[in-house]
């Protein structure tokens, strides 16, 4: 999956994930990518700085992306608050697998396990293999809490 910073022809960003550059492609072209601002399907990838290495420590970790913390736009508090819900909600209603995400869902895909709600990690790799065997999933929102 990869995930681009989108703006649309109002200047809102948001953000968008996508199997592929050319799924993305098809997806404006179609119109069926809109701004969950204002609805608009005028949709092109924002500016994004690339990751760049400096001279940190051998081991260092890099920084994670920047999150916004604070708008004058009170629709972003409020998605905000939406994405806060339906984590809650998944996280209260799906069985935690930790590291072990890709082979139950897998499992459960093939009905070699019983159906349910589950949540846990798996790289890119993992995700991206468990998308092209069929098998729906979709990433929890990082919150801005998330990053602190």
């Amino acid at each position: 999956m990869i995930r681009y910073s989108l703006i649309c022809e109002q200047d809102h960003e948001f953000e968008g994930w996508f199997k592929d550059s050319a799924s993305f492609d098809k997806q404006v072209k179609a119109e069926a990518v809109a701004c969950p601002a204002c609805g608009s399907t005028t949709v092109s990838k924002a500016l994004m700085a690339p990751a760049v290495t400096g001279t940190k420590k051998k081991g260092a970790q890099a920084p994670a992306e920047a999150v916004p913390v604070a708008t004058s736009d009170p629709r972003h508090a409020e998605l905000i608050d939406t994405l806060r819900q339906l984590k809650k909600h998944v996280v209260e209603n799906s069985e935690y697998v930790g590291e072990r995400f890709a082979e139950e869902a897998r499992k459960i895909h093939y009905e070699e396990a019983d159906k349910r709600s589950i949540y846990g990690e798996a790289s890119l790799e993992d995700a991206k293999s468990l998308i092209d065997e069929g098998v729906e999933l979709h990433p929890l929102p990082i919150l801005p809490e998330d990053k602190n």
